[in-house]
């Protein structure tokens, strides 16, 4: 934690107080201070995976009604979550930051045609891709005005090159920037993080005040949004 910047290190410990309004003070007795005196981590994680069985057999129970249905051969399905879950990594807990563990989610889709079978992709996409794929695996109209794009040709070849990043956001102009190997975020009061997943996938070592990696910075900078929408309460 030494080495993040402070709007990080609050963001990543905020909390949400009954009236709705984010306190990003440092909570010195919250989530993990109170896990770890109390001697609850194992037992966190091990809660934390057995709803995870539970999600999955679940899933299992509606694949098996599509089966019987008849439909399961004219049937396109996806799984997705909507966000990771932080399980005591750089001493957070819960979602609520832009580091990887918390923006990563499944995302699963499989489909009569035009799916490889079980295949995994490495390439960066976004949630918001999901709506444009599901257009063109369907074969109906383009829309204009998407912010995602169709993912039909990943699908059909996982190791298809893919230049485009994925944007994440979480509060007014904090964003994280990500490739197949690096992740780039920037808070709003200029704080800033970058982590080379290639040599360090559980991002330890933030390089972001190491001068050697400023171009790297420059270069996924120019994928940060241009305009940032004010908040709705």
């Amino acid at each position: 934690m030494d080495d993040l910047p402070a709007f990080g290190r609050k963001l990543a410990r905020e909390v949400y107080d009954p009236s709705g309004e984010r306190n990003f003070a440092v909570k010195p007795d919250g989530d993990h201070a109170n896990v770890t005196v109390h001697n609850q981590w194992r037992k966190a994680v091990q809660a934390y995976l057995a709803t995870i069985s539970f999600a999955d057999a679940q899933i299992g129970r509606v694949l098996d009604a599509l089966d019987r249905s008849g439909h399961a051969d004219n049937t396109i399905i996806v799984l997705w979550g909507d966000h990771g879950w932080h399980l005591g990594e750089k001493e957070h807990w819960r979602k609520h930051a832009l580091w990887d563990v918390s923006t990563r989610t499944p995302l699963i889709f499989s489909a009569p045609q035009g799916v490889a079978k079980d295949k995994l992709c490495q390439r960066p996409v976004s949630l918001i891709d999901i709506y444009p794929t599901l257009i063109d695996l369907c074969g109906l109209p383009k829309r204009r005005g998407l912010d995602g794009q169709s993912l039909k040709s990943l699908l059909e070849n996982p190791e298809r090159k893919w230049d485009r990043p994925v944007v994440i956001t979480y509060g007014l102009n904090n964003h994280a920037v990500q490739t197949e190997r690096w992740r780039y975020i920037r808070y709003r009061d200029g704080g800033q993080e970058l982590y080379d997943h290639e040599r360090d996938p559980n991002e330890w070592t933030n390089l972001a005040s190491i001068p050697n990696y400023s171009p790297q910075k420059t270069k996924l900078a120019k994928w940060l949004p241009s305009t940032n929408g004010e908040l709705k309460k």
